[in-house]
């Protein structure tokens, strides 16, 4: 029965091979800080360099805005008359031409209120891109944290794979000793079979996270050599709830674009009031008229005053809409201010659960569960324990790492959302 013990130990090469080929690829990759991802997200990604071209968009309206209106010049003749005058003929001795330009006045300050209300559209499209950056950018942070805790299970698979290999060598040695029996080790040796699938799950999940991290930087780089490094831990130092609040009154894009929004409306509403009034047209003209008794008395000058009679149409319902607009815009800003409140406070108690959750698993749990594990070992070799209590020392071992590892990515994603809820990074 004992010779048939080295093919059971011959099955297991197969992940070291899968060990070492990892340790190789990491070695040839280079590892991103988050700064460094963040610039180059910023740099290459497609979506949010489309929404920078908005804002280019809306400063070249401010050209168009602010145009002057432009003279009509008109060319007008009368009077030709083809005929023959003593055997000459003269087609066009009677005919009369006169040029004539006119010029639309604008006043009541429209033309500055549209290049006013050009520039509030224009601060409006900066803070709706900011407030598309910060979402994009805690979807690539949220990838980035889904990357480092991917990294940290794995890291822990690898190691609880190389603690059980250490732990059957040492079984492997009682059982030719003959202080082991050969069905304990088969089971010792079936066990290893989960750790292994831990080992290959966590090795597919970093993979899909750095697929998931690269398709947000648009890059191409093949995923064994692309890597990113940082801290995977936590802290439990929070600042008040109320100076999350403050900070993101101050700093949120979305709530500066409905705070802008308001100051666009009655830019509007202003505009309305001024489209309203009536705006002159004036023209001048000079005219060649032969045709006068008088040679000397040819050329003619002339100028004229057109107004528009404003008695019915004075722009009443655009008024009365961009008015209404100016209220609509201001329960918008309120609105948005109660979702900053609420996004502060939401993210602030999730952060504050995790930090509760993980204080007794740095301090307690993890190390209990450590001994644990040692002592149940140690015990077993020494015939003071039975295999199931080994077994199930080690199945809560993991289980506790796996869940801290795990509390601790949770932490770093509400993070995340608590620097999106303010609108700049406040926790690292």
């Amino acid at each position: 029965m004992r010779g048939r013990l080295p093919s059971l130990a011959w099955r297991v090469q197969p992940g070291l091979l899968v060990t070492i080929g990892l340790t190789q690829n990491l070695l040839a990759q280079t590892a991103f800080t988050w700064q460094q991802i963040k610039d180059k997200f910023e740099a290459t990604n497609p979506t949010l360099k489309a929404a920078r071209l908005n804002i280019d968009e809306s400063k070249a309206a401010q050209i168009t805005a602010y145009l002057r209106p432009n003279p009509d010049f008109a060319f007008s003749t009368d009077g030709t008359q083809i005929s023959r005058y003593q055997g000459v003929w003269r087609p066009f001795a009677g005919t009369q031409f006169s040029p004539n330009i006119s010029y639309l006045h604008e006043r009541k300050h429209k033309r500055e209120l549209r290049r006013d209300q050009a520039k509030e559209s224009t601060a409006v499209a900066e803070w709706t891109y900011m407030d598309q950056e910060r979402g994009l950018v805690f979807n690539l942070r949220s990838a980035f944290v889904q990357t480092l805790q991917a990294k940290a299970v794995l890291h822990n698979a690898k190691e609880n794979l190389d603690y059980w290999d250490r732990e059957l060598d040492v079984d492997r040695i009682r059982f030719k000793a003959g202080d082991l029996a050969q069905v304990d080790l088969k089971r010792l040796v079936l066990q290893r079979v989960q750790f292994e699938s831990d080992f290959e799950t966590a090795l597919v999940n970093l993979r899909t996270a750095k697929i998931q991290l690269l398709m947000l930087l648009n890059e191409r780089t093949p995923i064994e050599r692309f890597d990113v490094s940082g801290p995977f831990d936590f802290t439990d130092e929070l600042r008040p709830l109320e100076e999350f609040r403050n900070m993101a009154l101050k700093t949120r894009p979305d709530l500066k674009a409905a705070v802008q929004s308001v100051e666009l409306a009655r830019t509007t509403y202003q505009l309305a009031v001024a489209n309203g009034s009536t705006d002159p047209t004036f023209s001048v003209w000079w005219t060649h008229n032969p045709s006068f008794n008088n040679p000397y008395d040819n050329n003619t000058l002339g100028a004229s005053v057109n107004i528009p009679l404003r008695i019915f149409d004075r722009n009443q319902g655009e008024k009365a809409r961009t008015r209404v607009d100016i209220g609509r815009n201001e329960r918008l800003r309120d609105a948005n201010e109660a979702l900053v409140f609420s996004d502060v406070d939401s993210a602030y108690w999730i952060l504050v659960q995790n930090v509760n959750l993980l204080k007794p698993y740095k301090s307690t749990y993890l190390p209990l569960a450590t001994e644990v594990r040692d002592t149940t070992s140690f015990s077993f070799k020494n015939g003071g324990a039975s295999l199931l209590d080994f077994l199930d020392a080690e199945k809560s071992y993991r289980d506790t790492r796996l869940s801290q590892l795990n509390l601790i990515g949770s932490y770093l994603t509400a993070a995340a959302q608590m620097n999106m809820a303010v609108g700049r990074e406040v926790i690292q």
